[in-house]
C-alpha cells in the first residue's frame, strides 16, 4: 500500500491545470464543456450546486443494502446454510428454522441503515433548499441553491451564507470590500476580508451593468486547497489576474457587508469545503471484525469436524446395520454416496454452531446501549436543549476501545468567546470582583450611556479610579485602548456602537474601554473619535503601524486636541519591556502579574505611551522625509508602562478535567486546528494538554530528530544506552506543527529525507527572537544536537523507528517517512496541528489508523471536520453556533466537549464489557449444549440424527436462554458510573482488547467443550446397562437429561458472572424456566401428539424423567460438576493474580526532575504569555490609512439593491482613483508580506516576495499632514493623501534587482501582485527610511 500523502500530491498536481474556463451569465456557454463518464457516455462537466450525502436512494436502497449486508461472512454463512436446509436429501432441520430469523436480522440492519440514510437526506434537503438571490434576465430573483450553476450571478446580503464558490464582483462596501467569517472552514474567528477585482469594481456599479457582465474566468480545476487560487479575468479585451483574495468560499458566511455580488467559479462538489469533506466510509467496530474471522474459523473446524464423522460413517455403516437389525439392510445407494448425504446432514446439523439468533441479538443489545447514551440526563444540556444522541447504532462497544482523540480547536474546546478578564494598571491589578463577598445590585455601568450590558467584568475600585479622574495611568490606560486599535463603528445607535474588528480580542480591549467611559465613537482617515467621560475629544492621527509577525506590537501616533502629541504602544511583553526608559518597582510589578496571568493561560498585553515633544516630532518627520539615514538603536524609546490587559479565551467547561480523565485513561488527545499556532498552544497550555515542564518539539527539532535517524547507523552512540532509554521516561515530550510543515515532512519521493531536512533548516525558535536576542551559546547549541540525536537514534533503538532492514525491500521512503513521523508522535503526550486543512485532518487521521492500528475518535463542531469525522472509526460532532455539518455527518452527536469523557469511559467502557461478556458467554453456552451432537454421533453409527428434540433446537437460543444473556448484553455493570469516572485506568482493558480475543475465544471454546463432555459422558456412564422404570438410557429419556443439564448449567454459569444483580436479573432466570416448563408441557402433551406424532414425538418425555428422583440427582451431579470446579478456579486465579503493572504511557509526574538538556530546549513563558501579540494578525490599519475602508459620506454608500447607478470610474477624483486602483494590491501584499530574515511565510495563498528587508522596519506606516510622503514598508505600500508611496526621486531599478521584492517600490515604480506573488516592477527600491519616534 503506497503513501497516502503522496496520493493526495498526484491529485493536487493534476487539479492544477488551467482548463476551468467558464463565462458570466451564459448557461450555454457553460453546459457545451463536457467530460467523460463512462466509456463512450459523457456529461456535464461542470456540476450544479445539488449536494447529496446519502448512501441511497429509492431504487439504489434495496440492492445496495443487500450488497453491504452480505458482505459480513456470517450473513453469507447463514444464506449457505438455508439452501443446503431446502435439500430433501440431507435436511435435519427445517429450511425455515433459519430462513426466519435470516430475514429478521437482514430487515432490523435495513431499517436501521434507512433510518440513518433518511436524516442524510433530510439534510441535504435543508441545504439544498436554502434561498438565495441569483440573477435571471436583468433582476435578482428568489431562487433555491440547487438551481444554481456555474457562470450564475448572485446577490448576498449580510449574515447570508455563501452557496458556493464565488469571485467577488462588488460590494457595497468602500472599494467593493467584502468581510467574511471563515469560522466553518478554518476555525478562525477573527473577519477576514475579501476584495473585488479593481476592474468589477469601478465598472459594475448597478444591477443594470452586472446583467450586462460577460467576463470570463479562466482558472485552475476544482482542488482541495483552500487557501489557494489562481485564475485570470477576461473582459474587453483583457485579461486581470485572481487569486484567492478575490474568491468568497462555499460556507463562509457574510459580516458587516450589506450587499455583495459574485459569480458563481465552482458549485457543489467542486467546491473546496466539499472537496475536502470526503466519502461516506462504511464503519465496522474492532469486535464485527473480529466476529467475521471467527465465523469464518467455526465454518473451517465445522467442515473439518462433519468430514470426520462422516469418515466414521464410511467404516461402520455396514456393521452398524448389520448389528441393528430394525435399520433397513437395503442399500438404496451406495456407501459414498450415502457418505456424501451424511456429510452435508452433519454440516446442517452443527450449522447451530454459529447461532443466528447471537447476531440478532447482538442489533438488539447495540439499539439499547444506544437509547441508553439517549436517555442519559448527565449528557444533557440544559441552555441549548441539546441531549446527547446516538447517531450510529453499532459502533458502541468501540467507544470502549479508543486510543487517539483528534479534536478540533475552535468551537469544540473552546466558546469562541473572548472575555476581558483582569488588568494592571500601574503596578496594581484588578480582578472581577467576588460576586459572594460584594453581591452586585443591579450594572455598576448604569451611569454610561454607552455600556455594553452584556459586558461580564466589573470591579468597583477600579471604576472608583476612572471615575476620580485622578489617577494619571489610568486615564492613559483606557485611553490607549480606545485608541491604539484597527476597529471600526457601525452607528446603528446614537448609543450603541457596533463594533467590527479583525479579532475578537481586539472587539474586547475596545469593548472594556467603552464600559470605562472611554468610548470609541468614530474614525476617520486621519482622526479618531473617542467620547472620554461624557466629553467628546478629537485626536489626529499623525502615524499608525499594525501587528505583524516580526514587530509584535502596534503604535499609534496622535496629536490631542490640546496639540501634544503622544505614541500609545500595545504588544508583546518581551519587546515592551526592552523599550522602557527606565525600570522600576511598577515595571516589577507589572511582571509579576504577567507571570500570573500566565500561569491563568490568559492572553496578555503590554500597555506603554511616551509623549513626543514637537521639535522631536519635526526632526523625525524631515528625516523621513529625505529619507536619508538608517535605523538607529531601538532601545529606550518608551517613556512609561501603563500596565497590561489579560483576556481570557474562554474553555468550554469541563474541559480540563476531561483532557485530564481521557490522559488517564491511555487515551491520547491530539488537537487540529485550522487556527494559528501561537492561540492553539495558548489553548494547549490553558486546557492543560501542555505544561511547562514539557519539551515541545516544532519543526526544527523535529527535522532534526528525522535527521538523526534517518542517517544514524547500527553503532552511531552505542555506548549511551542508558541516555537512550530514561529520556523519553523523564522528559514529556509535546510535538507542535502546522499545516505547511506536515506538507513538507509528507513530501512523498521529490526529495530524500536529507535533502528534506536541508530545506527545512530554519531555527524556529530564532523566528520568534528580535534581532538582537538571538543566543551564540556554543555550549548549548552542542548539547541541543546531542539530545536531538539521542532521540533520533532511539527511534531505531527502541523499535519506534521502522524496520529498515526488514522493510526496505517493501516499503518505499515515502512509506518509511510517514511511519516514522507517526511514531515520533505516537511517543509524545500531547500533539497538536496548526492551520491545518479539512483535508489535512482527514489525512493526521489515515495515517494514525494505518500506522498504529488504533481505534480512532474524532471530534469537531464545523464543516471543516467533516472529513476527519468521516475518517475516523469514530465521529462526534458538537452542537454548536457552527451550525450541524458536523452533527449530521457524525455517529454520536454531543452538545459540550465535557461529555466526551462520559461517553467514553462510562458508555463506552460498560457496550464494550457488555458486548463482550455477552459473546463470550454466547459462544460457552452454545458449545455447552450443541457439542453434544458430536458425542452422539459415536453412538448413533454416525447417522446425523438430532440427539434434542427438534423443538427444544430451535427454541433454545430464541426463549430457553435468552434472557439471561440479553441482560448481560443491556445492564451488566462491573463497577458504578461514578466509579468508572473515577478510574480511567479501567478503559485500558478495552485498548487491548482484552475482554475478547481469540485466546478468550479459545478459554470458553474449551469451556463449553467441558460441560458438554461433563453432561453427555457423566449421564452416559450413569444410564450404562441400566433397566426398569427408573431407567433413563432410552434415547428420549437420555435427550432430556442432556438438556436439562446443560441448561441449567449455562443458567448457573450466567449467575456466577454477572456483577450487576437487579430485580431484573432474577426475572430473567425465572422467565427463561417458565418458558421451558410452558413450552414443553405444550410439545410433549397428547393433543399436539395426535395431531402430528412425526413434528411432536417427545410424548411425556419430560414427565416421566422428572419424576423419579434418582434422575434429578444425576441433573444435580452434572451441574456441580459443571460449576464447581469452575468456581474454584476463579478464586484461585483472583487470589493469586498480582495487581496489574501500569503499562500506561503516562507523562512522568510534576516532581519528576528534568533531564539534564530539557531546561535548554523549553521554550521560555514569556513567549507563551504574549501570545496574543505574536499570534495577531493585521487588522484593519492600511485599510484605514489608504482610506479603503471608510465610506466617504452619510448616503454615498453603493446602493445596487436599490439599482441607484454609482458614479463610474470617469467621475471619480483623481485621488479616489488612485486610492482605489491602489487598494486591492497594498491590502493583500500587507496580508501576504510577512518577511521575516529574507524567509517569507504563506498566507491566503501569497507569497511575500524573498528580498532584502530593512531589520525592524514597521509595515504600513503613515504619516499623516506631510503630502507627497513616503511610506514604504517592509513589502507592502501605503498611499498618503491619494500621492502614491515611494522614494523621493526614486531611481529606475537595475536588472538584477527586477522581479524581486522590492521595499516600498510603487507602481511604475509599484509592488504588483500576480498569481499570488508580490515583486517589484521596473521601479527602485526605496532607500531606507528612519524610525518612528517609538525607535528613535
Amino acid at each position: 500500500m503506497g503513501s497516502l500523502a503522496y496520493r493526495e500530491d498526484l491529485e493536487e498536481e493534476k487539479n492544477s491545470v488551467f482548463t476551468w474556463e467558464l463565462e458570466a451569465n451564459s448557461r450555454d456557454y457553460n453546459s457545451q464543456f463536457k467530460e467523460k463518464s463512462f466509456l463512450c457516455w459523457q456529461r456535464r462537466k461542470y456540476k450544479s450546486n445539488v449536494i447529496h450525502t446519502a448512501k441511497y436512494n429509492v431504487f439504489s436502497f434495496l440492492p445496495l443494502n443487500l450488497y453491504e449486508q452480505f458482505h459480513r461472512v456470517s450473513n453469507l454463512y447463514f444464506l449457505f446454510i438455508i439452501i443446503l436446509q431446502g435439500l430433501p436429501e440431507i435436511s435435519t432441520l427445517p429450511w425455515f428454522t433459519l430462513f426466519v430469523p435470516l430475514i429478521c436480522l437482514l430487515v432490523i440492519r435495513a431499517t436501521r441503515d434507512l433510518v440513518d440514510d433518511i436524516g442524510r437526506h433530510r439534510s441535504d434537503r435543508i441545504i439544498n433548499n436554502r434561498p438565495c438571490q441569483i440573477l435571471v434576465g436583468k433582476s435578482f430573483l428568489w431562487r433555491k441553491w440547487e438551481n444554481l450553476y456555474v457562470g450564475d450571478v448572485v446577490c448576498l446580503n449580510k449574515d447570508n451564507i455563501v452557496p458556493a464558490d464565488l469571485l467577488l464582483l462588488a460590494s457595497t462596501e468602500p472599494s467593493s470590500l467584502c468581510y467574511v467569517e471563515t469560522a466553518d472552514i478554518d476555525g478562525e474567528t477573527n473577519l477576514k476580508f475579501r476584495q473585488a477585482p479593481p476592474v468589477t469594481h469601478h465598472e459594475l456599479t448597478s444591477v443594470r451593468k452586472v446583467a450586462s457582465f460577460q467576463g470570463k474566468v479562466v482558472c485552475e480545476e476544482p482542488n482541495s486547497r483552500l487557501h489557494h487560487f489562481v485564475g485570470c479575468l477576461e473582459w474587453n479585451g483583457r485579461r486581470h489576474p485572481l487569486d484567492i483574495g478575490n474568491v468568497l468560499l462555499r460556507g463562509c458566511k457574510v459580516r458587516n457587508t450589506d450587499t455583495c455580488y459574485g459569480l458563481v467559479i465552482y458549485a457543489g462538489f467542486d467546491t473546496k469545503i466539499m472537496r475536502n469533506c470526503g466519502k461516506i466510509r462504511l464503519k465496522r467496530s474492532r469486535i464485527d471484525r473480529l466476529l467475521n474471522r471467527l465465523v469464518a474459523l467455526i465454518f473451517l473446524s465445522l467442515v473439518l469436524i462433519s468430514v470426520a464423522l462422516s469418515l466414521g460413517f464410511w467404516f461402520k455403516v455396514k456393521e452398524f446395520k448389520a448389528k441393528h437389525h430394525y435399520v433397513s439392510p437395503r442399500h438404496v445407494q451406495s456407501v459414498a454416496a450415502e457418505t456424501f448425504l451424511t456429510f452435508w446432514g452433519f454440516f446442517i446439523l452443527l450449522s447451530v454452531m454459529v447461532p443466528m439468533a447471537m447476531f440478532i441479538m447482538v442489533e438488539f443489545i447495540y439499539l439499547g446501549n444506544s437509547m441508553f447514551i439517549n436517555w442519559d440526563v448527565h449528557m444533557y444540556h440544559a441552555p441549548q436543549d441539546v441531549p446527547a444522541k446516538a447517531r450510529s447504532t453499532s459502533l458502541n462497544d468501540q467507544l470502549g476501545q479508543v486510543g487517539y482523540v483528534f479534536s478540533d480547536k475552535t468551537g469544540t474546546l473552546t466558546q469562541n468567546v473572548m472575555t476581558f478578564r483582569k488588568c494592571c494598571i500601574g503596578g496594581i491589578v484588578y480582578g472581577p470582583d467576588d460576586e459572594e463577598a460584594a453581591p452586585c445590585q443591579g450594572s455598576p455601568y448604569l451611569w454610561n450611556k454607552f455600556a455594553d450590558g452584556k459586558f461580564p467584568y466589573r470591579n468597583a475600585e477600579l471604576l472608583r479610579a476612572v471615575r476620580g479622574r485622578t489617577d494619571e495611568a489610568v486615564r492613559e490606560f483606557w485611553r490607549l485602548l480606545a485608541i491604539c486599535h484597527t476597529v471600526m463603528v457601525q452607528e446603528k445607535d446614537a448609543d450603541q456602537p457596533v463594533y467590527q474588528a479583525a479579532s475578537p480580542d481586539e472587539e474586547a480591549l475596545v469593548t472594556a474601554a467603552r464600559n470605562f467611559g472611554y468610548v470609541f465613537v468614530a474614525r476617520t482617515r486621519d482622526s479618531i473619535t473617542v467620547m472620554e467621560l461624557g466629553d467628546e475629544r478629537v485626536y489626529q492621527v499623525l502615524a499608525m503601524m499594525d501587528f505583524n509577525s516580526m514587530r509584535k506590537r502596534m503604535s499609534v501616533l496622535v496629536r490631542n486636541p490640546e496639540g501634544a502629541i503622544y505614541l500609545y504602544t500595545k504588544g508583546a511583553d518581551v519587546v515592551i519591556f526592552e523599550r522602557l526608559s527606565k525600570k522600576g518597582m511598577t515595571e516589577w510589578t507589572t511582571e509579576e502579574a504577567l507571570a500570573s496571568f500566565a500561569e491563568e493561560t490568559l492572553r496578555t498585553l503590554c500597555l506603554a505611551y511616551k509623549r513626543v515633544d514637537e521639535d522631536t516630532y519635526e526632526e523625525w518627520r524631515q528625516r523621513h522625509r529625505e529619507a536619508s539615514l538608517r535605523m538607529q538603536n531601538r532601545a529606550h524609546a518608551l517613556h512609561q508602562l501603563l500596565g497590561a490587559t489579560a483576556i481570557e479565551d474562554r474553555l468550554q467547561d469541563g474541559v480540563c478535567d476531561t483532557i485530564q480523565c481521557l490522559k488517564q485513561g491511555n487515551i491520547k488527545v491530539w488537537v487540529l486546528t485550522g487556527d494559528k499556532q501561537e492561540t492553539a498552544v495558548n489553548i494547549g497550555f490553558a486546557c492543560q494538554l501542555l505544561s511547562e515542564n514539557m519539551l515541545i518539539l516544532e519543526e526544527k527539532e523535529i527535522t532534526r530528530i528525522l535527521e538523526a535517524y534517518w542517517g544514524s547507523n547500527d553503532g552511531l552512540l552505542a555506548g549511551q544506552g542508558p541516555l537512550q532509554s530514561r529520556f523519553l521516561q523523564q522528559t514529556k515530550v509535546a510535538m507542535v506543527i502546522n499545516g505547511e510543515f506536515l506538507d513538507q515532512l509528507l513530501l512523498s519521493l521529490r526529495k530524500e529525507p536529507r535533502a528534506l531536512v536541508r530545506d527545512e533548516d530554519v531555527d524556529v525558535e530564532e523566528a520568534w527572537q528580535e534581532p538582537g536576542e538571538r543566543t551564540t551559546d556554543f555550549l548549548r547549541a552542542q548539547r541541543v544536537s546531542l539530545m536531538w540525536r539521542t532521540l533520533g537514534t532511539q527511534l531505531r533503538g527502541t523499535g519506534l523507528g521502522p524496520r529498515v532492514k526488514d522493510s526496505g525491500a517493501r516499503d518505499g521512503p515515502e512509506v518509511r517517512r510517514e511511519r516514522a513521523f507517526v511514531e515520533l508522535a505516537a511517543r509524545c503526550q500531547a500533539v497538536i496541528c496548526c492551520r491545518v486543512t479539512p483535508k489535512q485532518k482527514a489525512l493526521i487521521v489515515a495515517l494514525v489508523k494505518k500506522y498504529q492500528r488504533a481505534v480512532t475518535l474524532a471530534i469537531g463542531d464545523g464543516a471543516n471536520d467533516v472529513n476527519m469525522i468521516k475518517t475516523a472509526d469514530i465521529g462526534v460532532g458538537l452542537a454548536g453556533p457552527e451550525g450541524m455539518q458536523a452533527v449530521q455527518n457524525s455517529d454520536y452527536a454531543l452538545a459540550q466537549f465535557c461529555f466526551l469523557k462520559r461517553l467514553l469511559l462510562v458508555h463506552g467502557r460498560w457496550s464494550y464489557v457488555r458486548v463482550c461478556k455477552f459473546l463470550r458467554y454466547f459462544v460457552y453456552k452454545t458449545l455447552a449444549s450443541m457439542m453434544a451432537q458430536v458425542w452422539f454421533a459415536f453412538y448413533s453409527g454416525f447417522t446425523a440424527q438430532p440427539l434434542y428434540e427438534g423443538w427444544f433446537l430451535a427454541l433454545f437460543n430464541l426463549l430457553f436462554s435468552t434472557l439471561p444473556v440479553l441482560y448481560i448484553g443491556l445492564f451488566e455493570q462491573d463497577v458504578s458510573a461514578e466509579r468508572s469516572l473515577e478510574l480511567p485506568q479501567l478503559y485500558i482493558a478495552g485498548q487491548k482488547d482484552e475482554l475478547f480475543n481469540y485466546w478468550v475465544f479459545l478459554q470458553a471454546l474449551a469451556h463449553g467443550t467441558a460441560t458438554s463432555l461433563v453432561n453427555f459422558f457423566v449421564t452416559l456412564w450413569v444410564s450404562h446397562d441400566s433397566a426398569g422404570p427408573t431407567s433413563f438410557s432410552d434415547y428420549q429419556s437420555f435427550s432430556v437429561v442432556v438438556a436439562l443439564s446443560s441448561l441449567l448449567s449455562i443458567t448457573m454459569e450466567a449467575i456466577l458472572i454477572v456483577k450487576y444483580w437487579t430485580v431484573l436479573f432474577v426475572l430473567a432466570i425465572l422467565l427463561s424456566f417458565c418458558f421451558y416448563v410452558v413450552v414443553t408441557w405444550g410439545c410433549q402433551s397428547f393433543w399436539l401428539f395426535r395431531i402430528s406424532p412425526e413434528t411432536f414425538p417427545f410424548l411425556y418425555a419430560d414427565r416421566n424423567v422428572l419424576s423419579h428422583p434418582s434422575i434429578l440427582l444425576v441433573i444435580l451431579l452434572n451441574v456441580s460438576l459443571n460449576t464447581l470446579p469452575t468456581l474454584a478456579l476463579r478464586v484461585i486465579y483472583q487470589a493469586l493474580e498480582k495487581p496489574r503493572p501500569k503499562e500506561v504511557e503516562e507523562a512522568p509526574g510534576e516532581d519528576i526532575a528534568a533531564v539534564e538538556a530539557a531546561p535548554y530546549l523549553r521554550r521560555e513563558s514569556r513567549r507563551r504569555r504574549s501570545s496574543y501579540a505574536f499570534s495577531h494578525r493585521e487588522g484593519y490599519a492600511e485599510l484605514i490609512t489608504q482610506g479603503t475602508i471608510l465610506r466617504r459620506a452619510p448616503g454615498g454608500d453603493r446602493d445596487m439593491l436599490t439599482g441607484q447607478i454609482i458614479p463610474c470610474h470617469e467621475e471619480l477624483s483623481p485621488s479616489t482613483q488612485e486610492s482605489c486602483r491602489c487598494s486591492r494590491k497594498m491590502s493583500f501584499l500587507g496580508k501576504t508580506g510577512h518577511q521575516h530574515r529574507g524567509k517569507a511565510s504563506s498566507r491566503d495563498g501569497g507569497r511575500a516576495a524573498r528580498g532584502p528587508q530593512i531589520p525592524g522596519s514597521p509595515r504600513g506606516l503613515a504619516v499623516r499632514g506631510v503630502p507627497g510622503d513616503v511610506a514604504g514598508g517592509a513589502g507592502g505600500l501605503t498611499v498618503v493623501q491619494g500621492e502614491r508611496a515611494g522614494a523621493v526621486g526614486g531611481s529606475p531599478a537595475p536588472p538584477a534587482a527586477r522581479g524581486r521584492g522590492g521595499q516600498g517600490v510603487p507602481r511604475g515604480v509599484t509592488a504588483g501582485a500576480r498569481g499570488g506573488r508580490s515583486g517589484a516592477r521596473g521601479g527602485g527600491a526605496a532607500p531606507p527610511r528612519p524610525p518612528p519616534p517609538e525607535e528613535q
